[in-house]
């Protein structure tokens, strides 16, 4: 007898594979991200700019492809972390050179900043939906206050502006990770990998500002 349920394919699955194979893309993406600030090591700033700009056409372009193609939306994921690491270069191999024990510092503490969140987000039953759109108006808050840096000197601007942007992102790694426990479809790890990706480099560039700024 024919059955209509094999019909169509199965993108139901347990949260623990989803989880698995979402931090798989993370992984991947983070490797790509270290391969991209390598061979940019030595670019000028105007192509890191380019990348940085192309990076994120990749990251709008994989909401496109999500329902479409798996494997154009990881091929855009992989591609956007390679060129994100190519874009950051020039601040790494800043960092990497004048202050090396800076990079180390925000690494350990992104690690333990993710880690601790992250596990609180998967583990919390509340609904953060609220959490999410007042990091989305909070974040929007901060691009304009670091705009307006860029021509009032406010003291002590990039340290509130690198703690802010710790805070907002701390609400969203909450957010994306009890998303990544509440989603079964596995058509959604891609864009929940993008998503806590950019939360660990937003972490990662916050704490290295404010570790770079007291070395």
């Amino acid at each position: 007898m024919y059955n209509a349920t094999l019909s169509q394919p199965s993108y139901r699955i347990s949260a623990n594979t989803l989880f698995a194979q979402t931090m798989t893309y993370v992984a991947g993406t983070a490797g790509l991200f270290a391969l991209g600030a390598y061979l940019g090591r030595n670019l000028s700033g105007g192509a890191g700019i380019i990348a940085y700009i192309v990076a994120f056409v990749c990251l709008i372009a994989m909401r496109a492809t999500a329902r479409r193609s798996k494997e154009a939306t990881l091929a855009l994921l992989g591609a956007f972390g390679l060129l994100i690491g190519v874009a950051l270069a020039p601040t790494l191999v800043y960092y990497a050179t004048a202050d090396p024990q800076a990079l180390w510092q925000a690494g350990g503490a992104t690690a333990l900043f993710i880690a601790g969140l992250g596990s609180a987000g998967y583990a919390t039953r509340r609904d953060l939906s609220g959490v999410a759109r007042a990091c989305f108006w909070a974040l929007l808050a901060l691009i304009l206050f670091g705009v307006v840096t860029i021509f009032v000197r406010i003291p002590h601007s990039s340290v509130i502006y690198s703690i802010a942007g710790l805070v907002i992102f701390a609400g969203f790694t909450l957010v994306d990770f009890q998303r990544l426990r509440r989603s079964q479809d596995i058509n959604s790890a891609p864009l929940l990998a993008a998503s806590i990706f950019l939360d660990i480099l937003n972490v990662f560039l916050f704490f290295l500002n404010l570790f770079g700024r007291r070395n």
